[in-house]
């Protein structure tokens, strides 16, 4: 079987799965997110925290819990990195570098899961187990619980309250996430994915050296580092080695784990607002630009640029050679159209086109389909400003499902629009302006260009992957892209729960004759363009300076 046609199988199959698996897990997010009733777990754990799992409160409020929890998470996982070298389990592992704990605790608490360490010879079993897979659960659950509020605040009946925070994250968690991933852990272990508490095995080469290999808890991360959107790996090799990824068949659920639960959310939408179709039009708009991307992404590996690719037939270098190259930018495209980052093949190794194409993905702000939960509320809030530029074409005060855009709501989602972009460019132009920071670079010229630019676009949407011809274990890169991954993550959260709570306010008026309707094939298309000109265009002359300038270099050459 060619690789074309084992490539279209594996796309086949993932769309039936996605398509069958859409309805009911969008049906029963919905469910867990507007119930009333609490487990009994639930009601434990809120009197422990001194919550009152009824109330629900204005955004202020929501925020602070967001931004409060968050903060407090870095702290625990930054002493747990320090003082690794005290615990249990640590293999003989020494505490980290105080620039590099700061990074790692961030980067895991802000869903990006950035990694400038080798995870095998960095971090022990515990830290793994209670440090990092804890907070790719939770920092998933908080992504989820600002979408839901966002969503409440447009269906909410001038009460001004878009929910309670601590409910939310508790749900999220307990009863989306934590089931989902015990299912999906024991999938993955029978396709191979190890599991155990080894501190390493040593083996002699065939060359007569010794190699040791270290084993530990790898699948019960492996599926929550998909599931919920993180990335990383426990391994240096990511989802390339094979004791994260044996076989195509983890190669492909793990694809699935990445996309189910992004592709799910607008089902979920549509179901908590009660019109159906409002959701369909999301979906639609995330599928397309993600069929484009992962069209444009295969065609430019299978037949790139260059003497060498030409005469092979396709790019294969730092492809996934055991899976095929179609599997490798199945994969890339999946993992850089949500916030996920674990990679199965070097992104620095694709073509000029195929590089760019998965670097804009992660521009466009994650939203096809996105990260869990953020790619919705990024969907949403480009909603709102497509709804926005039609009110202004037809002269006619905006609103999107009974609730008017005004002046507030407007400012709230141009804001959010503009953090990404004010942090990835103003990051990777401080970068780029000292010899002693460019130094890092392994290229120069528009490929070094591209190093950077991926970096920082990887920090500021909480993605991950890294085109890794950046040394960015330096004192500088660690605390710089940190930063980037705090205010990534956490700016755009308080303009969303600040827009959730002015929707909010406001009692929602009747549709009219002169209503947009927001979830007809027309309005799909205006919220396609929107995506593409308010997004993409953003960073069109930063691209033109790259990966632009590479592809069209490469070309004449």
């Amino acid at each position: 079987m060619s690789d074309a046609t084992a490539g279209l199988l594996q796309i086949g199959l993932l769309v039936v799965v996605l398509a069958a698996v859409h309805v009911p897990l969008g049906d029963f997010m919905a469910r867990t997110f507007t119930g009333a009733r609490h487990l009994r777990v639930e009601r434990g754990l809120y009197r422990v925290l001194r919550v009152d799992g009824d109330a629900e409160v204005r955004w202020p409020t929501y925020a602070l819990g967001v931004l409060g929890f968050s903060t407090v998470s870095i702290l625990f996982l930054y002493a747990f990195l320090r003082l690794q070298h005290f615990l249990p389990l640590s293999l003989g592992m020494a505490g980290m570098e105080p620039t590099q704990a700061w990074n790692t605790a961030v980067s895991f608490v802000g869903n990006t899961n950035w990694q400038s360490y080798s995870g095998e010879s960095a971090v022990g079993h515990l830290v793994q187990m209670a440090g990092l897979a804890v907070q790719n659960f939770l920092s998933a659950a908080v992504g989820l619980a600002v979408a839901v509020a966002l969503v409440r605040g447009l269906v909410s009946r001038a009460g001004g309250t878009i929910g309670n925070f601590w409910v939310d994250l508790t749900r999220a968690t307990l009863r989306i996430l934590l089931p989902l991933s015990v299912l999906g852990a024991v999938a993955l272990l029978l396709t191979g994915v190890v599991q155990n508490f080894s501190g390493g095995t040593t083996y002699t080469t065939l060359a007569g050296g010794t190699q040791t290999i270290v084993g530990g808890p790898i699948a019960s991360q492996e599926v929550i580092k998909e599931l919920g959107t993180n990335g990383g790996g426990f391994f240096n090799a990511n989802s390339a080695h094979p004791f994260e990824n044996p076989t195509p068949f983890s190669n492909l659920f793990e694809i699935l784990l990445i996309l189910v639960i992004p592709f799910s959310l607008p089902r979920t939408y549509g179901t908590m607002v009660g019109d159906r179709r409002q959701g369909n039009a999301i979906l639609a708009v995330m599928g397309a630009v993600f069929t484009v991307s992962l069209a444009v992404t295969t065609w430019s590996e299978t037949r790139g640029y260059g003497a060498v690719p030409q005469a092979v037939g396709s790019a294969m270098e730092g492809k996934e050679t055991r899976f095929g190259e179609w599997a490798s930018t199945l994969f890339a495209t999946a993992t850089t159209s949500t916030s996920t980052g674990a990679v199965n093949s070097f992104h620095d190794s694709y073509t000029p086109l195929g590089g760019g194409t998965v670097m804009l993905n992660m521009m466009m702000g994650e939203v096809t389909p996105g990260g869990v939960g953020s790619g919705l509320y990024g969907m949403l809030v480009l909603a709102i400003i497509t709804v926005f530029v039609a009110g202004l074409m037809v002269g006619r005060t905006p609103e999107y499902l009974g609730k008017s855009i005004r002046q507030k709501e407007i400012t709230y989602a141009a804001l959010y629009i503009l953090v990404t972009p004010g942090v990835l460019l103003t990051g990777s132009a401080i970068a780029l302006s000292d010899a002693d920071t460019r130094s890092a670079l392994l290229n120069s010229g528009p490929h070094g260009l591209t190093e950077m630019l991926y970096a920082f676009a990887s920090a500021a949407n909480n993605n991950g992957s890294a085109f890794a011809g950046l040394s960015a274990n330096t004192p500088f890169y660690n605390t710089a892209l940190g930063l980037a991954i705090y205010l990534g993550r956490f700016l755009p959260m308080v303009f969303v729960l600040a827009l959730a709570g002015a929707f909010a306010a406001q009692k929602p008026a009747a549709a009219t004759a002169g209503t947009l309707p927001t979830r007809t094939p027309t309005f799909a298309g205006m919220h396609l363009a929107v995506v593409v000109v308010v997004t993409a265009l953003t960073f069109f002359p930063a691209l033109a300076l790259g990966p632009i300038a590479e592809a069209v270099s490469g070309a004449q050459s």
